[in-house]
């Protein structure tokens, strides 16, 4: 038996192949089509596990994935592969229907082709675990309580509107065809080899390059954060036990405030390596125009999760806070390769 893992080189998506693999001796296919967030360094303990097989590949070729799926036979697909940054989403909305919708599609299209030659044992026992996002259900007032996994969709960024498609084509072959799917929409993840365009680590990253640290606005977004681990052990939760069909939100209880969490994280960089000035790292805090259609406010509800399937977050924010930075201060050969974009280039390091 075996899994493929779409997305497999990017951000939670090594996560979860690592973690898998530390548990497991379980093979595991990644599928990764190696975009700016596919980082085969992050994969990089795994070189020589045979346990582990690397395709450089694009779930939106339905041939080429129909292909692998009859290749590998595997119990189960997990699939993390998307387009995700709010800002590109602005900038350039198609590649994010063409990655998210169309390739989800074509995905959905190959597993239904090979789920349904699988005989009664296979077709039972085979999982397809699609990862989405909080975002899908739009922003919530100041006060009013968390998304669960009845809160109506109001998507407010192409991101977020391709995830809500991506979401709804998982359902309907779920509900035309049979496909044993489950879809987990989580909150704002956050840990090791994050690519620094998201808020965590691009605040690491510009404190110790002595660059600016970019909040929107006046910083009081606030968001539920997730640590990597928490969301990856939710998954295997999922596949575990889920119901097939169903939809899981899985969040940390941790909202904070933008500007919170950047104040707090220079007060622990300030802990682990001050400035040599003495100065703080928040002296490089510094308030930008808001983006469009900014969202004011995610908290999610997981208490389904909890409740069906008896996951817990393992991590306090505080807890899994430390370990991030922990892990960016002991990888600085990582950090350096993203900076300047040796990682795309693994060949020639």
């Amino acid at each position: 038996m075996s899994i493929i893992v779409t997305g497999g080189a990017g951000f939670i998506g090594s996560n979860f192949v690592l973690d898998w693999l530390a548990r497991s001796d379980e093979p595991v296919v990644t599928l990764d089509k190696l975009t700016y967030a596919g980082n085969l360094d992050n994969l990089a303990p795994l070189a020589q596990d045979a346990r582990h097989t690397f395709v450089h590949g694009d779930i939106a070729d339905q041939a080429a994935m129909l292909a692998l799926l009859h290749a590998h036979r595997p119990r189960a697909v997990i699939h993390f592969a998307a387009e995700t940054h709010v800002d590109r989403s602005i900038a350039d909305p198609g590649a994010f229907l063409q990655a998210n919708v169309m390739g989800t599609f074509h995905l959905l299209e190959a597993a239904r082709t090979y789920w349904s030659a699988l005989d009664a044992g296979g077709k039972s026992a085979f999982r397809f675990v699609h990862v989405s996002t909080d975002e899908v259900y739009g922003s919530l007032d100041e006060d009013g309580p968390p998304f669960t996994e009845l809160t109506c969709y109001a998507p407010n960024s192409p991101y977020a509107a391709s995830k809500a498609a991506s979401d709804h084509l998982v359902r309907a072959y779920h509900q035309t065809y049979g496909l044993p799917v489950l879809t987990s929409n989580c909150s704002n993840n956050y840990g090791p080899r994050q690519f620094p365009e998201k808020l965590i680590p691009l605040v690491i990253h510009n404190a110790f390059a002595g660059k600016p640290l970019p909040i929107y606005g006046d910083g009081l977004q606030r968001r539920d954060w997730l640590y990597v681990a928490d969301h990856c052990d939710a998954i295997r939760r999922m596949l575990d036990a889920g119901a097939p069909g169903a939809t899981y939100n899985v969040g940390g209880w941790n909202e904070k405030t933008n500007l919170d969490l950047v104040r707090g994280l220079c007060a622990l960089l300030d802990e682990r390596r001050p400035r040599a000035d003495g100065q703080s790292y928040a002296s490089q805090i510094v308030h930008v125009p808001d983006r469009a259609g900014h969202d004011r406010r995610y908290a999610v509800d997981a208490t389904r999760l909890q409740r069906d399937l008896g996951w817990m977050p393992g991590e306090t924010f505080e807890s899994g806070i430390r370990k991030t930075v922990q892990w960016y201060l002991d990888e600085a050969q990582w950090v350096a390769n993203v900076a300047s974009g040796a990682y795309r280039h693994p060949h020639k390091a």
